[in-house]
């Protein structure tokens, strides 16, 4: 559909509201994998590799997701058969986790957690580029990095405020009471949020049905699909590959903080001797409160970026964004109060929020609408490949650079984030050019929020 036309408030709300179940699922795994993998008796130094399933999944499904869902048309839609999949079987395995009995178990439901997130989640980001024309692009993106942080920060605070409210205890295996009643709760919400979307949002026929239909029977399937993504990459806009730099450097260093972050804490901030002190439990809850904080940040932000990105560009946002987040994290070899660290945690959401959203905004206005799927799927290989990296290099450099500190960890996350954002400046923003509507429409009073 050429001329699309613009949402409201509450058709952009709706669409994306899914978004934030899913997001609940990414974070009980980002705050609560290392210390269940902890407490089951997985070594330290070998965390990365048990983390590998997210990025190897990401690796093999977007892009063939993404291509899938190009080539798809029922009553459900284009993309939404994508999301409810996905859902459901995400949430069974949200619910098992806290079960897990051995490291094999927790490492084996953790791939296929991220196998059925990264089937809900990569065409959400192609809806977006369906749904929206141009000038809206950027309030639908950073409508997803809203809801992204108001699911992540209540998923990330849920186990603290369990216990704070009296859920005590720990399983067999040593998995506190608390962790398991925040699964629980995340998978009825992961399930529900995306029905939301399922049953409130719409979508866009293709232009030309008939042709449709033509290209979905002609040839095999998966042989088409794969030739389609060889040919995404073949041809990939010149934007596209510099974005591929900024992406590489950026999710390189948020698996740093992800996965060593609140084992950080719990032994520099909590002074926690190992894993059986309850000092362990209190000091990676309050890491998972902490990730609370920058998702918090997240969401208070979203809503501002589109009015800094207007007054100055969409690059320069991004930017200054990566910036404070890399501060953010280095910041943490300051903390000694456990309140401090939530100062940084403040500048890695203003980063979080620009991540979510401005290379998605940028990308979009790079390529071509009817490939849109294929795409985003392609482009989330610069997301998983940097992840696959970093979980085959620090494991490698733990002992010896890194001093077997999780503490330094973060650290270098915090530097290669730096120069993430000095990538970002090379970037050639060509979608900057085709917005012919101000996105700070303040005549317009339901969309006003939006942009506000």
């Amino acid at each position: 559909m050429e001329n699309k036309p613009r949402l409201t408030f509450w058709q952009i709300w709706n669409m994306s509201f899914g978004f934030m179940g899913i997001q609940i699922g990414f974070a009980l795994q980002q705050a609560n994998m290392s210390p269940i993998y902890k407490y089951l008796g997985a070594d330290e130094g070998s965390l990365p590799y048990l983390w590998l399933a997210g990025p190897i999944t990401g690796l093999l499904i977007q892009p063939i997701i993404g291509a899938m869902s190009d080539r798809t048309w029922n009553r459900l839609g284009r993309r939404r058969p994508f999301f409810l999949v996905g859902a459901i079987l995400s949430s069974i395995c949200l619910l098992l986790m806290p079960f897990s009995s051995a490291v094999w178990m927790a490492a084996g439901l953790l791939w296929i957690l991220d196998f059925s997130i990264n089937t809900s989640m990569e065409p959400f980001r192609a809806f977006v580029g369906d749904k929206l024309p141009e000038e809206q692009r950027t309030s639908g993106f950073v409508m997803q990095s809203f809801f992204i942080g108001v699911g992540q920060t209540a998923a990330n605070a849920a186990p603290f405020i369990l216990a704070a409210l009296g859920v005590t205890g720990v399983m067999a295996s040593g998995i506190p009471h608390a962790t398991l009643w925040a699964f629980i709760i995340g998978a009825v919400c992961f399930f529900g949020a995306v029905l939301w979307t399922v049953l409130t949002a719409d979508e866009y026929p293709p232009a030309d049905m008939d042709e449709f239909r033509r290209k979905q029977a002609e040839g095999n399937v998966v042989v088409t699909i794969v030739k389609e993504i060889a040919d995404a990459l073949k041809d990939m806009p010149t934007t596209m590959k510099q974005l591929a730099v900024v992406q590489f450097f950026t999710w390189f260093a948020l698996p740093c903080m992800w996965q060593f972050y609140g084992i950080a804490v719990a032994r520099h901030v909590f002074l926690a001797p190992d894993e059986k002190s309850p000092l362990f439990a209190a000091g990676t809850e309050w890491g998972g409160l902490s990730f609370a904080v920058y998702n918090a940040a997240c969401f208070l932000v979203a809503f501002l970026l589109p009015a800094i990105a207007n007054r100055t560009s969409r690059k320069l946002t991004h930017f200054i964004c990566l910036t404070l987040g890399g501060l953010g994290l280095i910041s943490t070899y300051f903390a000694h109060d456990k309140y401090f660290l939530w100062a940084g945690m403040v500048g890695v959401g203003f980063a979080w929020a620009s991540i979510l959203s401005m290379p998605y905004v940028i990308l979009a206005g790079a390529i071509k609408p009817e490939r849109m799927g294929v795409y985003m799927g392609v482009f989330n290989l610069c997301i998983v490949i940097p992840q696959i990296v970093m979980g085959l290099v620090i494991p490698q450099i733990y002992g010896n650079v890194l001093g077997s500190d999780p503490l330094n960890v973060v650290i270098f996350g915090g530097i290669v984030m730096l120069i993430a954002a000095v990538s970002v400046l090379v970037v050639k923003d060509v979608g900057a050019g085709k917005i012919a509507v101000p996105e700070l429409a303040t005549a317009e009073p339901i969309e006003g929020p939006i942009a506000a």
